[in-house]
């Protein structure tokens, strides 16, 4: 997959054979690489002195300064640089000896370019997932949500906040729209804190938790005590799942917006009320409104301002933010501490949809913490269903839309399935060597064991003839 403007990734390529090297180098800058080469360790060394590459790629067998004597003076230089080592083929004593060495991944010679360009892309992963985890330390250091509570740094996180602090000056009703567990709540009393009426009450009431009857008490008072309505006077009067009350509770909660005065249930006084109405659903009440099942005289009433509280899918980039505030918190209430994610667990929680939206990640983010045993949440802390992804094992990832490790594990694993477990005769069709496939069922096996299929490493049966 070739870099994109702005984000060239650079290679330093180390090889004693000028033919080899050129060939390779050649290769990675049509793929969009910057690429510097050196003919030896020594002269390696010498390109570290003005430049910082990202990857090294090095021979093992080198005179004067083997590839692995290389990689440790680079680790000294550069901890965070990857190295990926060539070996000639069959000797596979160093490339363990490498990777027990520390290098991020080897290749044998002659090297087969789609596999390098594998190793390469995952290392990349890797590397903005680190560099994502230092991000989410230091947030935590200097405070990682707003004022109101608020998490996100993402464009469309962004863009409701700034939405919410125009509208938040006015007395207009708000209804604000968005599927459970996105944090419509939490809008609410945004709205409310940056708002004129910000030291008056914020009353809240589940409107979907109460029958009719109560509800009507919730709201109006029984002649014991004032309802929602008065003690939310001078303040915000939020009503959640708005969409789930009663056309009779409707036309009562009508008439008090229309006329602001309030009586309790059962009384003839009126109470004078200056109330700001803030109401949320994730029902589209349009449609409810066309079925009738939704006042429209109501709705027009609510939805002077909308805000639409956007999905976690639909800011991704949040997730790793809001997984490190959620672990910050449940680590200080149970009296642990734990520094962060690993790789692999952030990008569980990267590849997973949230249907249940910020609400399950908080509630994955709390078991992960109770069950953490090490400084950092792994893939075997959090939920099994985190490692199911979304889309049935059998239908293929669409395109646009779907990551490229969602793709090649679908190549991976349809190809297994169609050579009926055979990885010999998948790395062949697939074009990458049976290591990879090995490598990257492990991967899948360690996320969801029940979607992978049993496979052979060896095939005793020569392949069907054409």
């Amino acid at each position: 997959m070739s870099q994109t403007e702005g984000s060239e990734t650079k290679i330093l390529v180390v090889d004693d054979e000028a033919a080899a090297r050129s060939a390779l180098s050649e290769l990675l800058r049509d793929e969009g690489y910057v690429v510097h080469t050196a003919g030896d360790a020594f002269k390696a060394l010498g390109e570290l002195e003005g430049w910082s590459p990202d990857i090294v790629v090095t021979d093992v067998q080198m005179p004067g300064m083997s590839g692995i004597e290389l990689m440790e003076k680079i680790r000294e230089q550069l901890p965070g640089v990857g190295v990926v080592v060539m070996t000639a083929f069959g000797s596979v004593e160093n490339a363990v000896t490498a990777m027990q060495a520390g290098a991020d991944d080897y290749l044998t010679k002659p090297v087969h370019f789609p596999e390098l360009m594998l190793i390469l892309e995952r290392l990349l992963e890797r590397r903005a997932l680190r560099q994502e985890n230092e991000r989410l330390r230091d947030a935590l250091q200097s405070g990682d949500a707003d004022e109101v509570g608020w998490v996100g740094s993402s464009k469309p996180a962004r863009e409701l906040m700034s939405l919410v602090k125009q509208v938040a000056g006015s007395d207009a009703s708000v209804l604000v729209l968005g599927e459970s567990g996105t944090g419509k709540e939490l809008v609410a009393r945004a709205v409310h804190h940056w708002s004129n009426r910000r030291e008056g009450p914020f009353i809240a009431v589940p409107c979907s938790a109460l029958s009719e009857e109560m509800l009507q008490e919730e709201l109006f008072g029984d002649g014991d005590r004032p309802g929602r309505f008065a003690e939310a006077r001078g303040g915000t009067l939020f009503l959640d799942d708005i969409g789930e009350i009663s056309l009779t509770a409707q036309v009562k909660l009508l008439n008090a917006m229309q006329e602001q005065p309030s009586k309790p249930v059962g009384e003839g006084k009126d109470l004078e009320l200056d109330v700001r109405v803030v109401a949320a659903t994730h029902r589209d009440l349009h449609r409810e409104v066309l079925a009738g099942r939704f006042r429209e005289d109501l709705y027009y009433r609510l939805n002077v301002i909308t805000l639409r509280v956007p999905t976690l899918r639909e800011r991704r980039e949040d997730i790793p933010l809001l997984a490190m505030h959620f672990l910050k918190r449940y680590a200080a209430r149970n009296h642990k501490y734990i520094r962060g994610f690993s790789d692999r667990a952030l990008g569980v929680l990267l590849g997973f949809d949230w249907p249940g939206n910020v609400r399950q990640l908080e509630a994955s983010i709390e078991r992960a913490v109770v069950l953490c045993q090490a400084r950092e949440v792994e893939p075997k802390d959090l939920p099994r269903e985190l490692m199911h992804t979304q889309r049935a094992s059998d239908e293929a990832p669409k395109i646009p839309g779907a990551t490229m490790a969602e793709i090649e594990r679908f190549a991976i694993l349809k190809t297994l399935e169609h050579v009926g477990g055979s990885t010999r005769r998948a790395a062949e069709i697939l074009g990458i060597s049976t290591r990879k496939i090995q490598y990257r069922l492990n991967e899948y096996r360690e996320r969801d064991p029940s979607g992978v299929p049993a496979v052979t490493r060896r095939d005793d049966n020569p392949s069907p003839s054409h």
